[in-house]
């Protein structure tokens, strides 16, 4: 029974992980006028920054993998498209779409990099 149990809020943990929390980042943009401006300004977008948050607890934080494979070189392994592809399709135990649209693009294109 404990290990049912341990089982099932374990993965129930790495669900929420990977999926994030965007209610908080809404919250916050409602608390904070200027954040909020920011945002609908169209601000840079920081893939590293967008990688940390949503990608680090299954690929680790320096990307050398950990439940996920590792990224570090996955440039010379897959191409920018290739990489988009795995974001918004997911893969194995990768969900679709944890990072979308502008974002999707600016982190495949910062990962295709890292060779």
């Amino acid at each position: 029974m404990k290990k049912t149990l341990l089982a099932l809020l374990f993965g129930s943990s790495l669900v929420l992980a990977a999926c994030g929390d965007n209610a908080s980042d809404e919250a916050s943009d409602a608390n904070n006028p200027q954040d909020a401006a920011e945002s609908a300004a169209g601000t840079e977008i920081e893939p590293e920054k967008i990688v940390n948050q949503k990608c680090s607890s299954c690929h680790g934080g320096d990307l050398s993998g950990g439940m996920g494979p590792a990224l570090k070189n996955i440039g010379s392994q897959l191409s920018e498209d290739e990489i988009l592809s795995v974001i918004q399709n997911g893969k194995g135990a990768m969900p679709k779409n944890i990072i979308e649209g502008d974002e999707a693009e600016a982190v495949a294109e910062w990962l295709a990099e890292k060779k």
